[in-house]
Protein backbone atom coordinates (compact mmCIF):
# COMPACT_ATOMS: atom_id res chain seq x y z
CA UNK A 1 0.00 0.00 0.00
CA UNK A 2 1.21 3.49 -0.90
CA UNK A 3 2.75 5.28 2.10
CA UNK A 4 0.74 8.41 2.81
CA UNK A 5 1.65 9.44 6.36
CA UNK A 6 4.90 11.19 5.47
CA UNK A 7 3.11 14.00 3.59
CA UNK A 8 3.72 16.86 6.03
CA UNK A 9 2.26 19.52 3.74
CA UNK A 10 -1.21 17.94 4.10
CA UNK A 11 -0.63 16.92 7.73
CA UNK A 12 0.28 20.39 9.01
CA UNK A 13 -1.55 22.65 6.53
CA UNK A 14 -3.64 24.20 9.32
CA UNK A 15 -0.62 25.14 11.45
CA UNK A 16 0.99 28.54 11.06
CA UNK A 17 4.76 28.90 11.30
CA UNK A 18 4.46 30.18 14.87
CA UNK A 19 2.25 27.20 15.83
CA UNK A 20 4.83 24.86 14.31
CA UNK A 21 7.56 26.53 16.38
CA UNK A 22 5.46 26.15 19.53
CA UNK A 23 4.87 22.46 18.76
CA UNK A 24 8.60 21.95 18.23
CA UNK A 25 9.37 23.58 21.57
CA UNK A 26 6.72 21.51 23.40
CA UNK A 27 7.80 18.14 22.05
CA UNK A 28 11.46 18.96 22.67
CA UNK A 29 10.48 19.55 26.31
CA UNK A 30 8.30 16.42 26.50
CA UNK A 31 11.17 14.33 25.13
CA UNK A 32 13.06 15.01 28.36
CA UNK A 33 11.25 12.75 30.83
CA UNK A 34 12.72 14.26 34.05
CA UNK A 35 11.72 17.71 32.80
CA UNK A 36 8.11 16.51 32.35
CA UNK A 37 8.02 15.36 35.98
CA UNK A 38 9.55 18.60 37.29
CA UNK A 39 7.29 20.71 35.05
CA UNK A 40 4.20 18.85 36.26
CA UNK A 41 5.13 19.34 39.92
CA UNK A 42 5.96 23.04 39.47
CA UNK A 43 2.77 23.69 37.47
CA UNK A 44 0.58 21.97 40.06
CA UNK A 45 2.21 23.97 42.84
CA UNK A 46 1.82 27.25 40.95
CA UNK A 47 -1.87 26.62 40.22
CA UNK A 48 -2.65 25.62 43.81
CA UNK A 49 -0.78 28.66 45.09
CA UNK A 50 -2.75 30.80 42.61
CA UNK A 51 0.43 32.10 40.99
CA UNK A 52 -0.17 33.82 37.60
CA UNK A 53 0.76 30.90 35.32
CA UNK A 54 -2.59 30.25 33.62
CA UNK A 55 -1.88 32.48 30.63
CA UNK A 56 1.50 30.85 30.08
CA UNK A 57 -0.05 27.36 30.25
CA UNK A 58 -2.91 28.47 28.01
CA UNK A 59 -0.55 29.88 25.38
CA UNK A 60 1.65 26.77 25.28
CA UNK A 61 0.69 23.24 26.31
CA UNK A 62 -3.05 23.92 26.80
CA UNK A 63 -3.68 25.41 23.36
CA UNK A 64 -1.64 22.68 21.68
CA UNK A 65 -3.58 19.77 23.24
CA UNK A 66 -6.97 21.36 24.08
CA UNK A 67 -9.73 23.18 22.23
CA UNK A 68 -10.66 25.70 24.93
CA UNK A 69 -12.08 26.21 28.39
CA UNK A 70 -15.67 25.49 27.33
CA UNK A 71 -17.63 24.18 24.33
CA UNK A 72 -18.08 27.60 22.74
CA UNK A 73 -14.38 28.29 23.11
CA UNK A 74 -13.71 25.14 21.01
CA UNK A 75 -15.78 26.30 18.05
CA UNK A 76 -12.88 27.94 16.19
CA UNK A 77 -10.78 24.75 16.35
CA UNK A 78 -13.77 22.53 15.45
CA UNK A 79 -14.55 24.59 12.34
CA UNK A 80 -10.90 24.82 11.34
CA UNK A 81 -10.41 21.04 11.51
CA UNK A 82 -13.64 20.42 9.60
CA UNK A 83 -12.38 22.47 6.65
CA UNK A 84 -10.08 19.45 6.11
CA UNK A 85 -12.89 16.96 6.79
CA UNK A 86 -11.53 16.06 10.24
CA UNK A 87 -14.35 15.70 12.77
CA UNK A 88 -14.38 16.34 16.52
CA UNK A 89 -14.96 14.16 19.57
CA UNK A 90 -15.72 16.73 22.28
CA UNK A 91 -14.10 15.62 25.51
CA UNK A 92 -14.78 17.33 28.87
CA UNK A 93 -11.37 16.39 30.30
CA UNK A 94 -11.74 17.14 33.98
CA UNK A 95 -10.35 14.17 35.95
CA UNK A 96 -9.87 12.98 39.49
CA UNK A 97 -13.06 14.29 41.13
CA UNK A 98 -14.52 12.29 44.04
CA UNK A 99 -17.72 13.99 45.24
CA UNK A 100 -21.36 13.54 44.24
CA UNK A 101 -21.81 17.25 43.48
CA UNK A 102 -18.85 17.08 41.11
CA UNK A 103 -20.27 14.00 39.37
CA UNK A 104 -23.59 15.81 38.91
CA UNK A 105 -21.71 18.78 37.49
CA UNK A 106 -19.86 16.49 35.05
CA UNK A 107 -23.22 15.03 34.00
CA UNK A 108 -24.48 18.54 33.33
CA UNK A 109 -21.40 19.36 31.23
CA UNK A 110 -21.85 16.21 29.11
CA UNK A 111 -25.56 17.02 28.61
CA UNK A 112 -24.57 20.54 27.55
CA UNK A 113 -22.04 19.05 25.14
CA UNK A 114 -24.76 16.88 23.61
CA UNK A 115 -26.90 19.99 23.09
CA UNK A 116 -23.91 21.76 21.57
CA UNK A 117 -23.21 18.85 19.20
CA UNK A 118 -26.86 18.27 18.25
CA UNK A 119 -26.93 20.61 15.26
CA UNK A 120 -23.28 20.29 14.24
CA UNK A 121 -22.30 17.57 11.75
CA UNK A 122 -18.63 18.18 12.52
CA UNK A 123 -19.13 16.73 16.05
CA UNK A 124 -20.31 13.14 15.41
CA UNK A 125 -19.24 11.80 18.85
CA UNK A 126 -18.92 12.87 22.44
CA UNK A 127 -17.10 11.03 25.22
CA UNK A 128 -16.97 10.49 28.97
CA UNK A 129 -15.05 8.42 31.53
CA UNK A 130 -16.94 6.07 33.90
CA UNK A 131 -15.19 7.68 36.88
CA UNK A 132 -16.46 11.06 35.70
CA UNK A 133 -19.86 9.88 36.99
CA UNK A 134 -18.90 8.07 40.19
CA UNK A 135 -16.17 7.10 42.60
CA UNK A 136 -13.46 4.70 41.41
CA UNK A 137 -13.87 2.72 44.65
CA UNK A 138 -17.50 1.85 43.86
CA UNK A 139 -16.57 0.37 40.47
CA UNK A 140 -13.63 -1.41 42.08
CA UNK A 141 -15.72 -3.01 44.83
CA UNK A 142 -18.27 -4.30 42.32
CA UNK A 143 -15.49 -5.62 40.05
CA UNK A 144 -13.97 -7.45 43.01
CA UNK A 145 -17.38 -8.90 43.96
CA UNK A 146 -17.52 -7.01 47.27
CA UNK A 147 -21.01 -6.27 48.61
CA UNK A 148 -21.80 -2.58 48.76
CA UNK A 149 -23.21 -1.05 51.94
CA UNK A 150 -26.39 1.06 51.86
CA UNK A 151 -24.59 4.35 51.18
CA UNK A 152 -22.47 2.78 48.43
CA UNK A 153 -25.56 1.21 46.85
CA UNK A 154 -27.07 4.67 46.72
CA UNK A 155 -23.93 5.91 44.95
CA UNK A 156 -24.05 3.04 42.43
CA UNK A 157 -27.71 3.75 41.66
CA UNK A 158 -26.78 7.41 41.09
CA UNK A 159 -24.00 6.32 38.70
CA UNK A 160 -26.44 4.15 36.74
CA UNK A 161 -28.92 7.02 36.62
CA UNK A 162 -26.25 9.35 35.21
CA UNK A 163 -25.35 6.78 32.56
CA UNK A 164 -29.00 6.41 31.57
CA UNK A 165 -29.54 10.18 31.38
CA UNK A 166 -26.62 10.60 28.98
CA UNK A 167 -27.30 7.50 26.92
CA UNK A 168 -31.03 8.19 26.51
CA UNK A 169 -30.31 11.77 25.40
CA UNK A 170 -27.61 10.52 23.00
CA UNK A 171 -30.14 8.02 21.64
CA UNK A 172 -32.74 10.77 21.23
CA UNK A 173 -30.26 12.96 19.32
CA UNK A 174 -28.59 10.06 17.45
CA UNK A 175 -25.15 11.15 18.68
CA UNK A 176 -22.87 8.20 19.54
CA UNK A 177 -21.14 8.19 22.93
CA UNK A 178 -17.60 6.85 23.37
CA UNK A 179 -17.10 5.61 26.93
CA UNK A 180 -13.44 5.44 27.93
CA UNK A 181 -11.78 2.41 29.56
CA UNK A 182 -9.84 2.76 32.80
CA UNK A 183 -7.83 0.49 35.12
CA UNK A 184 -8.47 -3.28 35.00
CA UNK A 185 -9.39 -3.54 38.68
CA UNK A 186 -12.49 -1.40 38.13
CA UNK A 187 -13.25 -2.19 34.48
CA UNK A 188 -15.51 -5.27 34.80
CA UNK A 189 -18.28 -3.32 36.53
CA UNK A 190 -17.98 -0.51 33.97
CA UNK A 191 -18.10 -3.09 31.13
CA UNK A 192 -21.27 -4.64 32.58
CA UNK A 193 -22.97 -1.25 32.90
CA UNK A 194 -21.97 -0.22 29.37
CA UNK A 195 -23.26 -3.55 28.02
CA UNK A 196 -26.57 -2.81 29.74
CA UNK A 197 -26.64 0.53 27.89
CA UNK A 198 -25.80 -1.17 24.58
CA UNK A 199 -28.61 -3.67 25.07
CA UNK A 200 -31.09 -0.85 25.62
CA UNK A 201 -29.90 1.75 23.09
CA UNK A 202 -28.05 -0.18 20.33
CA UNK A 203 -30.96 -2.19 18.95
CA UNK A 204 -31.00 -0.45 15.56
CA UNK A 205 -28.08 1.98 15.35
CA UNK A 206 -24.87 1.98 17.34
CA UNK A 207 -25.09 4.79 19.89
CA UNK A 208 -23.12 3.36 22.83
CA UNK A 209 -19.41 2.51 22.46
CA UNK A 210 -17.23 0.80 25.03
CA UNK A 211 -13.42 0.96 24.82
CA UNK A 212 -11.25 -2.11 24.38
CA UNK A 213 -7.61 -1.85 25.53
CA UNK A 214 -5.52 -4.18 23.38
CA UNK A 215 -2.61 -4.20 25.84
CA UNK A 216 -4.80 -6.45 28.02
CA UNK A 217 -4.31 -10.06 26.87
CA UNK A 218 -7.91 -11.05 27.76
CA UNK A 219 -9.69 -8.47 25.60
CA UNK A 220 -10.29 -10.47 22.40
CA UNK A 221 -11.99 -13.16 24.47
CA UNK A 222 -14.04 -10.45 26.16
CA UNK A 223 -15.11 -9.07 22.75
CA UNK A 224 -16.06 -12.52 21.44
CA UNK A 225 -18.16 -13.17 24.55
CA UNK A 226 -19.85 -9.77 24.20
CA UNK A 227 -20.53 -10.53 20.52
CA UNK A 228 -22.26 -13.81 21.37
CA UNK A 229 -24.43 -12.11 24.00
CA UNK A 230 -25.24 -9.27 21.59
CA UNK A 231 -26.38 -11.71 18.89
CA UNK A 232 -28.51 -13.57 21.44
CA UNK A 233 -30.15 -10.40 22.78
CA UNK A 234 -30.41 -8.55 19.46
CA UNK A 235 -28.20 -5.51 19.98
CA UNK A 236 -25.17 -4.10 18.15
CA UNK A 237 -21.71 -3.36 19.49
CA UNK A 238 -19.83 -0.08 19.37
CA UNK A 239 -16.15 -0.43 20.24
CA UNK A 240 -13.33 2.08 20.41
CA UNK A 241 -10.13 0.11 20.02
CA UNK A 242 -6.98 1.47 21.69
CA UNK A 243 -3.72 0.02 22.94
CA UNK A 244 -4.02 1.40 26.49
CA UNK A 245 -2.67 4.09 28.79
CA UNK A 246 -2.09 2.64 32.27
CA UNK A 247 0.63 0.03 31.70
CA UNK A 248 3.09 0.99 34.46
CA UNK A 249 0.28 1.35 36.99
CA UNK A 250 -1.22 -2.03 35.97
CA UNK A 251 2.11 -3.85 36.21
CA UNK A 252 3.04 -2.29 39.54
CA UNK A 253 -0.29 -3.23 41.10
CA UNK A 254 -0.18 -6.81 39.80
CA UNK A 255 3.28 -7.21 41.32
CA UNK A 256 2.27 -5.59 44.61
CA UNK A 257 -0.90 -7.69 45.04
CA UNK A 258 0.61 -10.86 43.58
CA UNK A 259 -1.85 -11.58 40.75
CA UNK A 260 -1.26 -12.30 37.07
CA UNK A 261 -0.19 -9.22 35.12
CA UNK A 262 -3.20 -8.25 32.95
CA UNK A 263 -0.92 -6.60 30.35
CA UNK A 264 0.58 -8.35 27.32
CA UNK A 265 4.20 -9.42 27.78
CA UNK A 266 5.60 -6.92 25.27
CA UNK A 267 4.68 -4.31 22.68
CA UNK A 268 4.84 -6.79 19.80
CA UNK A 269 2.20 -8.98 21.49
CA UNK A 270 0.03 -5.91 22.07
CA UNK A 271 0.39 -4.86 18.43
CA UNK A 272 -0.57 -8.35 17.27
CA UNK A 273 -3.60 -8.42 19.56
CA UNK A 274 -4.70 -4.96 18.38
CA UNK A 275 -4.53 -6.17 14.79
CA UNK A 276 -6.34 -9.43 15.64
CA UNK A 277 -9.19 -7.50 17.25
CA UNK A 278 -9.31 -5.17 14.25
CA UNK A 279 -9.57 -8.17 11.93
CA UNK A 280 -12.33 -9.75 14.04
CA UNK A 281 -14.34 -6.53 14.01
CA UNK A 282 -13.95 -5.89 10.26
CA UNK A 283 -15.13 -9.47 9.64
CA UNK A 284 -18.22 -8.82 11.78
CA UNK A 285 -19.14 -5.33 10.60
CA UNK A 286 -22.83 -6.19 10.31
CA UNK A 287 -22.90 -6.51 14.10
CA UNK A 288 -20.51 -3.75 15.19
CA UNK A 289 -18.98 -0.34 14.53
CA UNK A 290 -15.24 0.34 14.90
CA UNK A 291 -13.63 3.50 16.24
CA UNK A 292 -9.93 2.73 15.72
CA UNK A 293 -8.18 5.00 18.20
CA UNK A 294 -4.53 4.75 17.26
CA UNK A 295 -1.39 6.79 16.65
CA UNK A 296 0.23 3.74 15.11
CA UNK A 297 0.87 4.05 11.39
CA UNK A 298 1.10 0.30 10.75
CA UNK A 299 -2.30 -0.38 12.37
CA UNK A 300 -3.79 2.45 10.31
CA UNK A 301 -2.36 1.01 7.08
CA UNK A 302 -3.63 -2.43 8.10
CA UNK A 303 -7.18 -1.16 8.58
CA UNK A 304 -7.02 0.59 5.20
CA UNK A 305 -5.89 -2.70 3.60
CA UNK A 306 -8.70 -4.63 5.33
CA UNK A 307 -11.25 -2.13 4.06
CA UNK A 308 -9.89 -2.44 0.51
CA UNK A 309 -9.84 -6.25 0.71
CA UNK A 310 -13.48 -6.28 1.87
CA UNK A 311 -14.54 -3.79 -0.84
CA UNK A 312 -15.56 -1.21 1.75
CA UNK A 313 -15.68 2.44 0.76
CA UNK A 314 -13.31 4.85 2.53
CA UNK A 315 -16.24 6.62 4.18
CA UNK A 316 -18.08 3.49 5.33
CA UNK A 317 -19.97 4.82 8.36
CA UNK A 318 -19.12 1.70 10.40
CA UNK A 319 -15.38 2.52 10.50
CA UNK A 320 -13.76 5.58 12.06
CA UNK A 321 -10.11 6.46 12.62
CA UNK A 322 -9.37 8.56 15.73
CA UNK A 323 -6.40 10.44 17.13
CA UNK A 324 -5.86 12.97 19.90
CA UNK A 325 -5.83 16.68 19.13
CA UNK A 326 -2.24 17.95 19.06
CA UNK A 327 -0.80 14.58 18.02
CA UNK A 328 -0.39 12.43 14.89
CA UNK A 329 -1.69 15.03 12.45
CA UNK A 330 0.22 13.13 9.76
CA UNK A 331 -2.24 10.24 10.23
CA UNK A 332 -5.43 12.27 10.74
CA UNK A 333 -5.17 14.75 7.88
CA UNK A 334 -3.69 12.39 5.30
CA UNK A 335 -6.52 9.92 5.98
CA UNK A 336 -9.21 12.60 5.78
CA UNK A 337 -7.71 13.90 2.51
CA UNK A 338 -8.42 10.46 1.02
CA UNK A 339 -12.01 10.43 2.25
CA UNK A 340 -11.72 8.22 5.35
CA UNK A 341 -13.83 8.99 8.43
CA UNK A 342 -11.52 10.73 10.91
CA UNK A 343 -12.22 12.32 14.30
CA UNK A 344 -9.88 14.05 16.72
CA UNK A 345 -10.42 13.88 20.49
CA UNK A 346 -10.69 17.56 21.47
CA UNK A 347 -10.37 18.09 25.25
CA UNK A 348 -11.82 21.15 26.94
CA UNK A 349 -12.32 22.50 30.45
CA UNK A 350 -10.92 25.12 32.84
CA UNK A 351 -7.11 25.29 32.67
CA UNK A 352 -6.64 24.31 36.33
CA UNK A 353 -9.04 21.34 36.08
CA UNK A 354 -7.59 20.03 32.82
CA UNK A 355 -4.01 19.97 34.14
CA UNK A 356 -4.20 16.30 35.30
CA UNK A 357 -5.18 15.36 31.73
CA UNK A 358 -2.35 17.45 30.22
CA UNK A 359 0.23 16.02 32.62
CA UNK A 360 -0.94 12.47 31.82
CA UNK A 361 -0.71 13.24 28.10
CA UNK A 362 2.86 14.55 28.47
CA UNK A 363 3.85 11.49 30.52
CA UNK A 364 2.29 9.14 27.97
CA UNK A 365 4.20 10.85 25.16
CA UNK A 366 7.38 10.36 27.15
CA UNK A 367 6.71 6.67 27.81
CA UNK A 368 5.29 5.61 24.42
CA UNK A 369 8.26 4.43 22.42
CA UNK A 370 9.01 6.74 19.53
CA UNK A 371 5.89 8.92 19.77
CA UNK A 372 7.65 12.18 20.64
CA UNK A 373 10.45 11.49 18.16
CA UNK A 374 7.85 10.93 15.42
CA UNK A 375 6.13 14.22 16.24
CA UNK A 376 9.47 16.07 16.17
CA UNK A 377 10.46 14.44 12.88
CA UNK A 378 7.19 15.51 11.22
CA UNK A 379 7.46 19.08 12.52
CA UNK A 380 11.10 19.46 11.47
CA UNK A 381 10.38 18.02 8.02
CA UNK A 382 7.53 20.48 7.45
CA UNK A 383 9.60 23.45 8.67
CA UNK A 384 12.35 22.48 6.21
CA UNK A 385 9.80 22.09 3.40
CA UNK A 386 8.34 25.55 4.10
CA UNK A 387 11.81 27.08 4.19
CA UNK A 388 12.54 25.73 0.70
CA UNK A 389 9.12 26.93 -0.53
CA UNK A 390 9.78 30.42 0.79
CA UNK A 391 13.23 30.50 -0.82
CA UNK A 392 11.67 29.57 -4.17
CA UNK A 393 9.17 32.42 -3.86
CA UNK A 394 11.92 34.94 -3.23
Amino acid sequence: MKKIFDNTEIALALKSDSELNRALFLFEMIKKAPLVKIGAAVTNFALKAKLPVKQLIRATVFDHFCGGINQEDCRVVIKKMHTKNVHTVLDYSVEGKEEEAQFDYALQKILETLEFAKEDASIPFIVFKPTGFGRFKIYQKLTEGTTLNAAENKEWNAIKERFHKICSKAFEYSIPILIDAEESWMQNSADALIEEMMEKYNKKDVIIFNTLQAYRWDRLDYLKGLHERAKGKGFKIGMKLVRGAYMEKERDRALKHNYKDPICVDKNTTDNLYNEVLNYMVNNLNDMVIFAGTHNEESSYLLMKMMKKNNLSENDKRIWFGQLYGMSDNISYNLSALGYNVAKYLPFGPVKDVMPYLIRRAEENTSVAGQTSRELCIIKKERARRKIENQKKH
